[in-house]
């Protein structure tokens, strides 16, 4: 029996799916389709065994804002976290890799490492695990494997795997000729006739000391800055901190780039069941439960005379019509809009940069705003004031803080909330206000069983988040927005 540690990657933005997925609150975390998020699913995907193979506790990279959604998540589907690195910056799947190989090297010299990606759709959770156990033998005999997706449609979005010889549709692992970009149309057709390719699906499974080793011959220069990292890292909460300053030296590469199209000791094993990384809005279409029509309908909507169209409200007050639309997508957010021709899906990460490049606030961040401690969302903003709605968990609290240039009014309308402004504390509950000065130090928690509601108003001259000195704070956010 082999222990595979399974080691996901957590930390990306899944900008072309926004505006459902954007930097403050990427897709991964998102219930797309199904009931779960890609993130739980993904890590169901990798726990259990097969009669062959057993999988150990998920080691998850991540960034800093998604360290308390990552472990909530995973309780929440009742799998036990196992490490959660905590990168600095994003610097690619390089560099992050290797973190992950030398941090298990640490615990078990013999570590055999399944590397995955956390927004992934792959249906047969069985058939995926059966594949990995497929290429254990390879891993044994030093080979780095990865996996490749048999192709069902020309397409033009993946980077292919050319194969020494045609799968024969057993599952067994078969030499990697070499790495394809992603190919235009006429050669993304080419490559499906001709059967010996494989959509490069980004999963690999190697030992540890054999990734390090491939590190060491093809990408040397990436060993000083991420073992320091990972040597200088410390430990906050249980969190795994890599060290800033060497991570920041580290070069920003692809793994694919760095050593595995420069490995000579790849194999690949085929994988013929159903899959998608959903990344863009007509991949989610794919996915989706559709009508007679080819259309597929999420939250609020209307569809009237429309075909082959993705319509899609976030939010139960707002109801979205389509009436004539033939292969268009529709995502209705309660603060943004997207509307295009499904032939543009892979273009929606243009709309994003247009965005940034005019400052607007939608680019990166949500309405609606996650913290350890429950969320928030603005309900509405002006010059001098901001209205939001609170939901604090039960037993959570904010940080003990103060603000400069602001003062906050407090209306529980749900449950109990224990409130210290300065010196005094008191218990407010349903219906009732409390006043919190500009200046004033203050905390709310909430000590019932059941989520706690507050609406906030605030007025004063800046209402930026970062206006904020934290004194005390459960999650050791330290200082900045979000800390």
């Amino acid at each position: 029996m082999t222990t595979i540690q399974p080691v996901i990657l957590s930390g990306g933005s899944g900008t072309r799916l926004w505006p459902l997925s954007r930097k403050s609150y990427p897709k991964q975390f998102t219930k797309l389709v199904g009931e779960e998020s890609l993130f739980q699913a993904s890590a169901r995907r990798v726990s259990g065994a097969t009669p062959d193979v057993t999988f150990g506790r998920p080691m998850v990279l991540t960034h800093s804002d998604f360290r308390f959604v990552v472990t909530e998540q995973l309780i929440e589907v009742g799998i036990d976290p196992g490490p959660v690195l905590i990168e600095p910056e994003g610097r690619n799947t390089a560099p992050a890799i290797l973190a992950a190989a030398l941090r298990a090297q640490q615990d078990d010299p013999d570590a055999v490492l399944l590397v995955l990606p956390s927004d992934h759709v792959i249906p047969d959770a069985h058939a995926f695990r059966e594949a990995v156990a497929h290429g254990v033998p390879a891993v044994k005999a030093g080979n780095l494997v990865t996996f490749g997706i048999t192709p069902d449609r020309p397409e033009t979005g993946y980077g292919y795997l050319e194969l020494a010889s045609k799968p024969d549709g057993s599952g067994a692992v078969i030499p990697l000729e070499r790495f394809v970009e992603k190919p235009d149309s006429g050669d993304a057709k080419k490559m499906l006739a001709d059967g010996s390719y494989l959509w490069n699906a980004g999963i690999f499974l190697f030992a540890a000391r054999d990734i390090i080793a491939a590190f060491e011959t093809h990408a040397p220069g990436l060993l000083a800055p991420v073992r320091a990292a990972v040597d200088q890292s410390h430990t906050d909460l249980g969190f795994c901190r890599l060290a800033p300053e060497p991570w920041a030296g580290a070069e920003d590469i692809s793994i694919d780039y760095a050593v595995m199209e420069r490995a000579d000791n790849l194999s690949v094993v085929p994988y013929a069941s159903e899959w998608s990384d959903l990344g863009s809005w007509e991949a989610v279409h794919r996915e989706s439960e559709t009508d007679e029509n080819d259309n597929a309908a999420f939250g609020p909507v209307t569809a009237i005379d429309c075909k082959g169209s993705l319509l899609r409200s976030e939010d139960e007050g707002l109801e979205l019509v389509g009436m004539g639309l033939k292969d268009m997508i529709a995502v209705a957010m309660p603060d943004a809009v997207l509307v295009a021709h499904k032939s543009r899906a892979q273009d929606v990460k243009k709309a994003v940069d247009a965005l940034k490049a005019k400052e607007a606030r939608q680019a990166t961040a949500f309405a609606m705003d996650h913290r350890p401690w429950g969320h928030f969302e603005t309900l509405a903003l002006s010059d001098r004031f901001q209205v939001k709605r609170i939901v604090v968990k039960p037993g959570a609290a904010l940080s003990l803080q103060s603000h400069v240039h602001r003062s906050e009014h407090w209306i529980v309308v749900s449950g109990t909330a224990r409130v210290t402004v300065n010196d005094e504390v008191k218990l407010v509950t349903e219906n009732e206000s409390i006043y919190v000065p500009l200046g004033a130090v203050h905390r709310m928690e909430n000590p019932g069983k059941v989520p706690m509601v507050l609406i906030e108003v605030q007025t004063g001259v800046y209402l930026g988040e970062d206006d904020i000195m934290r004194y005390e704070d459960v999650y050791a956010r330290g200082q900045g927005a979000k800390g």
